[in-house]
């Protein structure tokens, strides 16, 4: 029979996964207290909680949700980046970091469901952000309608400009 405090920590890793919208996980070894501080704070700002927790636990936790395997990636020591709805905010961030402190590594996650490795963690890390995404499409839609207004105004401006040269003509008379 597991011990309480072991269950626990089973309960808490199901909360925090069934709760977060994805997980990115990083391997911190060789990184300072103050280093992983600073990373912590880094991963704050963009609306995401870093936690440490132990493979085992967190293998059983995952297996009781039904989520995918995540067992190549649970080896050594690693830290759990616990998002919101947009994972590309912390893991841009996470890569950030890892650019000023290469003894972070990035080791992948668990990304709507799907697992992930390393290269699919930085491919995420390179997409612009959700803002970026929502400032482009409202950019888009409004480029025919800009042009709409554009075309719809011409006989009116063309209109306006002849009045103004029949009237600048017959000032000159």
């Amino acid at each position: 029979m597991p011990a309480q405090s072991k269950l626990e920590v089973v309960a808490e890793i199901k909360d925090r996964f069934t709760d977060a919208g994805s997980v990115l996980l990083v391997d911190y070894r060789g990184l300072s207290v103050k280093a992983v501080s600073d990373l912590r704070r880094k991963i704050k700002d963009v609306d995401a909680s870093m936690v440490v927790y132990k493979n085992t636990l967190t293998e059983i936790a995952m297996r009781e949700l039904a989520l995918p395997s995540m067992h190549a990636l649970l080896e050594g020591p690693t830290a759990f980046v616990f998002t919101g709805a947009d994972p590309v905010a912390p893991a841009k961030a996470l890569a950030d970091f890892a650019k000023e402190n290469p003894a972070l590594e990035m080791k992948g996650g668990l990304v709507q469901n799907q697992v992930i490795d390393a290269d699919g963690l930085k491919a995420l890390a390179s997409l612009p952000s959700r803002e970026e995404l929502l400032a482009k499409l409202l950019g888009t839609i409004s480029n025919p309608l800009r042009g709409l207004v554009t075309v719809l105004s011409g006989p009116a401006r063309g209109l306006v400009t002849a009045l103004d040269g029949l009237q600048q003509q017959k000032a000159a008379a």
